[in-house]
Order: C-alpha cells, then sequence, then structure tokens
C-alpha cells in the first residue's frame, strides 16, 4: 500500500509564497509520475503540475506555469511544490496523487490511483 501525506498549506497574502511538501510511504516502486492537484468547494479538482521519476521531466497547468515549480527528493521520498506569486484564484485543499500505469504525467485525476489527504492553502487579498 502506498501513503501520501501533504503538508505545508496555510494562510498567505496576495503575492506570498507556500511550500507543500508530499511524503510518500509503503511501496514506491514503479512510480510513473507523482502530481498536484487542488479543488474548491463544489469544483472538479484541477490539475496543478506534476513530475514524471523517467528523466525527472516536470510540467505545470497554464494557470499556474511562471509560478509553481515541482521539485523531489529521492532520498526523502517526497515532493515538492513551491509556489510563488500566489492569487487568491489559488486558494483550494492541495492533494497529491501517484500513479504507476501511465507515461508522462497525466492532467486526469482519475488516472491517479493514489491520494493523500490535501492541506488547505487560503491566499488572501
Amino acid at each position: 500500500q502506498v501513503q501520501l501525506v501533504e503538508s505545508g498549506g496555510g494562510l498567505v497574502q496576495a503575492g506570498g509564497s507556500l511550500r507543500l511538501s508530499c511524503a510518500v510511504s509503503g511501496d514506491t516502486f514503479s512510480i510513473y509520475a507523482m502530481a498536484w492537484f487542488r479543488q474548491a468547494p463544489e469544483k472538479e479538482r484541477e490539475f496543478v503540475g506534476g513530475i514524471a521519476w523517467p528523466g525527472d521531466i516536470t510540467r505545470s497547468a497554464n494557470s499556474v506555469e511562471g509560478r509553481f515549480t515541482i521539485s523531489r527528493d529521492n532520498a526523502k521520498n517526497t515532493v515538492y511544490l513551491q509556489m510563488n506569486s500566489l492569487k487568491p484564484e489559488d486558494t483550494a485543499v492541495y492533494y497529491c496523487a501517484l500513479q504507476r500505469a501511465y507515461a508522462g504525467i497525466p492532467s486526469r485525476s482519475d488516472l491517479y490511483n493514489y491520494w493523500g489527504q490535501g492541506t488547505q492553502v487560503t491566499v488572501s487579498s
């Protein structure tokens, strides 16, 4: 079983920064990609960005491109989401997800098999 635990959320003013962490435990073999999603109340879960294990390739959604950065620390089994220039529209619960069935970094939430519990990010005006 794979377990993902997010941390690092909080309240920040617009223009500020936060770094989210996702610690992975359990069976960490054969990971294809890990990604960050976010979800506001009564809205669909939205792809934010992700990282593929082969080649250490990253990509982000257009809405956060240039502001958010994905990275990982294999020694700590941890993936990070560095969020800069935060906007009120970024307010959501942020989830870490993992998949090992598809190549690349899918943006569809239903293609990820394992999820963390989420961490709240609130950006004030």
